[in-house]
């Protein structure tokens, strides 16, 4: 999955005019930072290998249905330990 990003969305946000009060320009500051957090929280996500794998595996119908059911489509069951060991192996 490729995202393209077409135009600025920080220069419409960051040139948006403020009205009000300084309450009203702190408020509108904070939104504006907020946006941007988000934003560039979602790029990272996006350009993240890892998950770019773990949303293709979910968008999958099968998988998806297992995961709302938490049942496995095979029959290996993994004990805790186990899992959590190699969630520390692939975390590296």
């Amino acid at each position: 999955m490729h995202i393209t990003t077409i135009g600025s969305a920080n220069a419409t946000v960051a040139n948006a005019p403020v009205r009000g009060s300084s309450a009203a320009s702190a408020e509108s500051a904070r939104i504006r930072s907020d946006v941007d957090a988000a934003r560039n929280t979602a790029r990272s996500a996006l350009n993240n290998d890892r998950f770019r794998v773990m949303l293709e595996q979910i968008s999958d119908p099968g998988a998806s249905g297992a995961l709302a059911t938490m049942n496995s489509d095979s029959q290996n069951v993994v004990d805790f330990n186990t899992a959590q060991s190699r969630y520390a192996e692939n975390s590296n």
